[in-house]
């Protein structure tokens, strides 16, 4: 595969998502289910029983074939075609949902509370098990009038997959969503403005999503704290952004140290972002 037609990326544009997309053959996919088993085996539990979300957060700073994954020059091609050249990758995160659990995700937008300017974002969300109607795979709504930031609040939602439980209190017409499952090897893509959820596994398997954002490298922080990123395809001539150690071995110390230092600089900037986001609609955060 090779980038996206004229006609994908006018969809894209258009509805603020595309799916489904050719990605990984199963010898690439079960590398990286092994990839996560390791992971989970050095933690001695499943990335979501830990109590601190960081372990599900940007694995390519502390594994290799996770890096190979987010730099897949045909999952670049694809994200060159709606960014443009020059390509930093902002985060990524595992998305799994146990079997026959209720955690899910309302109504939200990537974007809600990542503090830079534009809000120019691509996530590509990978199937690494089937995303289906059972499994809880990602339900869309297509823009009306074109992208635009809409009113979330946080920390609302129970047994949330999201980080800070949001969920959009604008009014939402469900009628207008648009599901979009995933064979394992399969990606789905969506803007960061893209309003989305995700509803709770009724599976008798692990939903498996492994998901990687990328943004122009000309954005930038709006925040007090200075993020870093890692430049994965161009070159970055604004340098808005602090630069991210690649692995060069699995788990080495020197890895965890830097994966420690990029996800609290991301944290720092989600929490700060929080309480910033509802007065932009110029009602109480209350």
């Amino acid at each position: 595969m090779s980038g996206l037609c004229l006609e994908q990326v006018e969809y894209f544009k258009r509805n603020g998502f595309l799916s489904p997309l050719p990605l990984l053959n199963d010898k690439e996919r079960h590398k990286c289910l092994s990839g996560l088993g390791r992971l989970e085996a050095y933690l001695g539990m499943k990335v979501n029983a830990t109590d601190d979300l960081k372990w599900r957060t940007m694995p390519y700073i502390t594994m290799p074939w996770a890096l190979e994954a987010a730099t897949d020059p045909r999952l670049l091609d694809i994200v060159e075609a709606l960014l443009g050249p020059d390509l930093l990758l902002y985060t990524g995160t595992f998305f799994i949902k146990e079997a026959n659990t209720e955690t899910w995700a309302d109504w939200h937008q990537d974007s809600a509370y990542h503090g830079y300017e534009p809000i120019e974002q691509v996530n590509a969300w990978i199937a690494l098990t089937d995303a289906t109607e059972e499994s809880g795979c990602m339900q869309v709504l297509p823009y009306e009038g074109g992208p635009r930031l809409m009113h979330h609040k946080a920390h609302v939602v129970e047994n949330s997959v999201n980080r800070a439980g949001q969920r959009i209190i604008e009014p939402i017409d469900n009628e207008k969503a648009v599901s979009m499952p995933l064979q394992a090897g399969e990606c789905s893509l969506h803007h960061g403005l893209c309003p989305h959820r995700s509803g709770p596994n009724r599976a008798s398997y692990r939903r498996i999503g492994m998901a990687f954002n990328y943004v122009p490298a000309y954005v930038k922080p709006t925040g007090s704290f200075s993020m870093s990123m890692m430049l994965v395809r161009g070159e970055d001539r604004w340098n808005h952004f602090g630069k991210i150690t690649r692995p060069t071995a699995e788990f080495h110390e020197d890895a965890i140290a830097e994966h420690e230092r990029v996800v609290a600089l991301y944290r720092d900037t989600y929490y700060e972002q929080e309480p910033l986001h509802s007065p932009r609609f110029n009602e109480s955060t209350d």
